[in-house]
């Protein structure tokens, strides 16, 4: 790079935003862990017109260019439901995408900080791709497996650019990873007792009523993750274009609800890791891509545990160790060999010890960064 310093102009138009989509594709051609998002699924993601999270939401996208070359990206975010349910005034960033320059870096970091200051944001956090609800944080551990769907994944050095701009840790999320064939006889035998013991009926999800169960589902997450660090809840619409998104994706058997007494109490979603596919079709459907993806995503042999929860009141019924041990025992029958469950705050001690006894291991790391503005 020549010794000028990089120019970041904000995204003011469809050409830019283009830009910005596609910069990461020019950043890891030569990676062989990364995997290229399908265009169409991020142009219609960065639309607001689309994307029910700018409903609630103001984004700022920016790109650092020099001689009209894309050299990184970033995006600024303000969700005014994080602010409203926190009662916090912190912004956020995300999409954060560099060549190898520190200064590149920080010429971004720079253009967020200034933003957010001026909407009145008394911190930052991130990286948030634009919020927990959808991909989040920065890998920091685990740099040899590519990202499983729906998961970030980032070069080594971008945790060493924030900590030398002045970020610092707000929270670790730790990635699983469970091998079917090694079931736990312990956890085996607990779960014939709680079937024994409890009227407790685990079911895969009925797409055929799908509005129905979609708001099973809503109940059931906003319920056990309202809790948790950093969540956000989401609007219906949000709600309801993620359900509609995800549904493409979903394999009936792989979505479980468990109820009790004919009331819904929770909920497991398992989807086949079609990043696998994806790194075959190169970000386009067409005209072949479509053959690929479908050929391919025959061979996966991964699940990622994407959403799990179990309303307040019943977490101490073993609904956990049916809903795992169901799960266990249908993907062995449909081929899949492991799960990565992801992801898990590092300091949710019930999740993490339930995990490790079920003979789990953490095998990647994420990291949430904050900093004062």
């Amino acid at each position: 790079m020549a010794n000028s310093p990089p120019k970041v102009v904000p995204v003011k138009d469809a050409k830019q935003i283009e830009e910005f989509i596609k910069f990461p594709f020019q950043l890891y051609k030569e990676d062989p862990y990364w995997v290229p998002p399908l265009l169409k699924e991020r142009r219609d993601f960065f639309n607001p017109n689309k994307n029910p999270f700018f409903d609630e939401a103001k984004v700022q996208l920016f790109l650092a260019k020099q001689e009209n070359k894309v050299l990184g990206r970033i995006a600024a975010i303000v969700n005014y439901n994080y602010i409203k349910f926190h009662q916090e005034e912190a912004g956020f960033f995300g999409f954060f995408e560099t060549n190898p320059n520190y200064e590149i870096a920080k010429a971004l970091f720079d253009a967020v900080r200034d933003w957010l200051k001026e909407e009145g944001m008394e911190s930052i956090q991130g990286p948030v791709n634009f919020s927990t609800n959808h991909e989040c944080g920065l890998l920091v551990e685990g740099f040899n497996f590519s990202p499983a769907i729906m998961m970030p994944y980032n070069p080594k050095y971008y945790s060493d650019y924030l900590e030398r701009y002045g970020f610092t840790k707000a929270k670790d999320l730790l990635a699983y990873v469970l091998d079917f064939n090694n079931p736990s006889a312990k956890r085996q035998n607990l779960a014939k007792k709680v079937r024994k013991k409890r009227k407790i009926t685990i079911r895969s999800i009925n797409l055929r009523n799908f509005k129905n169960e979609v708001e099973k589902i809503k109940k059931i997450y906003n319920n056990a993750w309202q809790k948790n660090w950093g969540f956000v809840p989401m609007t219906d619409r949000e709600f309801w274009w993620m359900a509609e998104n995800l549904k493409k994706l979903v394999v009936p058997e792989l979505c479980l609800l468990a109820e009790v007494e004919g009331e819904t109490v929770g909920f497991s979603l398992n989807l086949p890791d079609i990043n696998q596919a994806l790194k075959k079709v190169k970000g386009r459907l067409f005209p072949w891509g479509i053959l690929k993806l479908f050929y391919y995503s025959r061979k996966v042999k991964l699940l990622r545990g994407l959403t799990f929860g179990i309303i307040e009141k019943y977490r101490k019924l073993g609904i956990d160790l049916l809903l795992q041990e169901e799960i266990r025992k249908i993907a062995l029958r449909m081929g899949y060999l492991r799960e990565e469950i992801s992801w898990v705050l590092e300091d949710n001690k019930l999740v993490n010890r339930t995990l490790t006894r079920a003979g789990a291991r953490v095998y990647k790391k994420y990291r949430i960064y904050k900093m004062e503005i």
